[in-house]
């Protein structure tokens, strides 16, 4: 007898055409499949809740990092693993796992994946995936519209990007661990369970470990357009060739909880979407979540810490 499965389908995302259809046939053939398609009655969390209820061996989420997450969140916790069929503008979630990108590579990898247990982490009374992000980031990914993503994809984050780039200054900071108060002044901060090399605003620290029980925190202070092109390109040289970031207006350290303060406020992103404006808290929790993945990632340094040459930096022991 097949194992049972259920596809949580998002129609609004990717390719037209017969594309359900080749899907729905592959996993046939090694699952008993129920379809559940996402609509505006019923968002990807509700498919997620109907999916759990039929006991399946697996569940399949097919669409953006958007519908992940929302499949995800009914996941962790349990001992039912998430498939991934990458639908997405960014599909940031795959890539971080090393989940084939390609229709054909991803069907493979739900079928015949191994199961990976992740990290993943809470804030704002929500699961995260992948990353929260405060400050320019948030904004430039924030003003994107769904209409320039589905018409120019990664080149819309791009362009917004450079318009936020044109006109960025800093803001004042303060990170509230488990162990200490940190304050400066920076321009973005991104609080990373999970990126993929592309997401240059995580990429402080060597590798932005998924498993290891930590949030890596990646703080960048830069103004203006030459010094935020500078910095982008050294947090993306240094995510190519799998080193540290070693600028004096780029800080990293790892967490297993943080709260993040802005003076102004600053909007807040949690895996890509919009969830207001800090004050914001996070916190990881450890190995909550089953993927199935081709391969386990290879564990990373861990542990890296780089404060100095941040603007106005205060560290202080935490007394509460």
């Amino acid at each position: 007898m097949k194992p049972r499965a259920a596809l949580v389908w998002n129609p609004l995302a990717g390719a037209a055409g017969d594309e359900l259809q080749q899907v729905v046939a592959a996993l046939e053939r090694t699952y008993t499949l129920t379809l559940l398609e996402t609509s505006e009655a019923r968002d990807a969390d509700a498919c997620a809740a109907e999916a759990l209820a039929l006991a399946p061996a697996v569940v399949i989420a097919a669409g953006g990092d958007g519908t992940v997450s929302l499949v995800a969140s009914r996941l962790i916790g349990g001992a039912v693993p998430l498939a991934v069929i990458p639908r997405g503008t960014s599909n940031s979630f795959a890539r971080a796992l090393a989940i084939p990108l390609d229709l054909a590579g991803a069907l493979e990898n739900a079928c015949r994946g191994q199961p990976y247990a992740i990290d993943t982490a809470r804030a704002a009374g929500r699961a995260v995936l992948l990353f929260t992000s405060v400050g320019f980031h948030a904004d430039a990914i924030g003003e994107t519209s769904r209409e320039a993503k589905n018409r120019w994809g990664l080149l819309a984050y791009l362009v917004s990007g450079l318009q936020k780039l044109a006109a960025l200054a800093p803001f004042s900071v303060e990170l509230e661990t488990e162990s200490e108060v940190i304050r400066c002044q920076a321009t973005n901060v991104t609080v990373a369970n999970l990126a993929p090399p592309r997401t240059i605003v995580a990429q402080g620290p060597t590798a932005v470990c998924g498993d290891d029980g930590r949030l890596d925190i990646t703080l960048i202070a830069v103004e203006g357009l030459t010094a935020g092109l500078g910095a982008a390109l050294h947090l993306y040289r240094s995510s190519l060739t799998q080193a540290a970031a070693s600028r004096d207006d780029i800080g990293y350290l790892p967490v297993r909880r943080v709260t993040v303060r802005a003076e102004p406020a600053q909007r807040v992103l949690i895996d890509g979407e919009d969830v207001g404006e800090t004050p914001v808290t996070i916190e990881c929790v450890p190995r909550s979540l089953r993927v199935l993945v081709p391969a386990a990632p290879p564990a990373g340094p861990g542990g890296e810490r780089k404060l100095d040459g941040l603007p106005e930096l205060e560290v202080e022991p935490n007394s509460v």
